[in-house]
């Protein structure tokens, strides 16, 4: 069945592997590839809502998740929105989860949430191409890795005004069920937790000899690693992770004031659950956050890479060094800041495969993408 495409691609299970042109498969002509993101999101950065931000790239994946019953589908989490890919039978659920998710971002969170689709046929008759590899986090957490420009145009395309999907009626609501925003910010315990993103200019050979450059030296250094810890990760603010988790659980069509009082409930019991550290059934604080941690998205490769690290200031300066020195075939933007956060989709508390967004807090690949564009517009000035 084309719906089961995705689960015969082979898992690849390390990282470096993740980002070799021969490790992909290209996905069907009849499947769609989707795009959302959030409009004036480095304005909300500057606002302090990025925290928000991350809430709603997220639940992009959480919502379409939901709507095709949890089925596996590739996708990737970009900070302010996200992309993925599915097959013909599960595009109409797809839309619908866009589009109702677009009106509970304007409704809930003021943000202009924009969203669309395409068939891969159409990618491909525009000159770009979709494959798609599997890399295992671990053995239950499984990440999608795109490759061959088409959802790095269909983005643009989007961003455009391009086959835009318009949001639902007013009072339309997404499933988010199992998405979350209680942890606090994680502080970088080698003083910079960096953003990074690197992207191609044309198909230079160059690139991708790059790439597998800054991905060893980002795995082989124990001044970078991973920027989210079980020491690190500890209950957010009561107050802001009460009110973005009291914001998705009205999507159920809960009442406010009981979506509020089970997300204090929530809240305080997984403050107690993990300052305990106790056990329940099927789960125990101490196993969780050790998956939660194995399990975070914290690099990934979408027709570019993009990373999030806890680094020391030099081994930034190396990495940006580098990347100033291939700036003839590599577009790329980095953003420094003191701390990581996570957002989570975790339909099951009791199953492992728990998945863990990770971004900068101060701004993460918002910022990256900023940076990147501003360098790209300088140097095609000074050309």
């Amino acid at each position: 069945m084309a719906g089961d495409f995705y689960e015969t691609i082979p898992v690849l299970d390390n990282f470096a592997d993740a980002v070799r042109a021969e490790n992909y498969r290209p996905l069907p002509d009849d499947w769609a590839v989707g795009f959302a993101d959030v409009v004036g999101s480095t304005q909300a950065v500057a606002n302090g809502r990025y925290k928000a931000v991350n809430m709603v790239g997220a639940g992009v994946i959480a919502a379409v998740g939901n709507a095709l019953r949890r089925r596996s589908f590739p996708f990737v989490f970009g900070g302010d929105g996200a992309s993925f890919a599915v097959s013909p039978g599960d595009a109409p659920a797809a839309e619908g989860a866009l589009a109702a998710m677009a009106a509970f971002a304007r409704e809930e969170f003021e943000f202009d949430l924009r969203v669309g689709t395409i068939p891969v046929r159409d990618v491909r008759a525009a000159g770009r191409d979709v494959r798609v590899a599997r890399y295992g986090a671990t053995p239950y957490c499984i990440y999608a890795m795109f490759m061959g420009g088409g959802l790095a145009w269909f983005e643009d395309q989007v961003k455009r005004g391009c086959h835009l999907l318009p949001a639902a009626p007013a009072g339309a609501r997404p499933d988010l069920s199992g998405l979350s925003c209680r942890w606090g910010v994680a502080p970088a315990k080698n003083g910079v937790v960096l953003s990074l993103i690197v992207a191609p200019r044309g198909d230079d050979p160059r690139f991708p000899k790059l790439v597998d450059e800054i991905v060893t030296l980002a795995l082989s250094t124990p001044a970078s690693d991973r920027p989210v810890t079980t020491a690190s990760l500890r209950p957010g603010d009561p107050a802001k992770a009460i009110a973005l988790e009291t914001a998705v659980r009205t999507a159920s069509g809960m009442p406010r004031a009981l979506a509020r009082a089970l997300a204090t409930y929530w809240y305080t019991g997984m403050t107690v659950f993990f300052g305990l550290r106790l056990r329940g059934p099927g789960v125990d604080a101490t196993s969780y956050k050790n998956d939660l941690v194995a399990n975070a998205d914290f690099r990934k490769f979408d027709d570019g890479l993009r990373m999030t690290l806890d680094c020391t200031a030099e081994f930034a300066d190396k990495l940006e060094g580098r990347l100033a020195a291939a700036e003839d075939y590599a577009n790329w933007g980095a953003f420094r800041q003191e701390a990581a956060q996570v957002t989570c989709f975790a339909p099951s508390v009791t199953e492992r495969g728990h998945v863990h967004f990770v971004d900068g807090a101060g701004g993460g690949y918002t910022m990256a993408a900023k940076a990147m564009k501003a360098r790209r517009d300088a140097l095609a000035s000074a050309a």
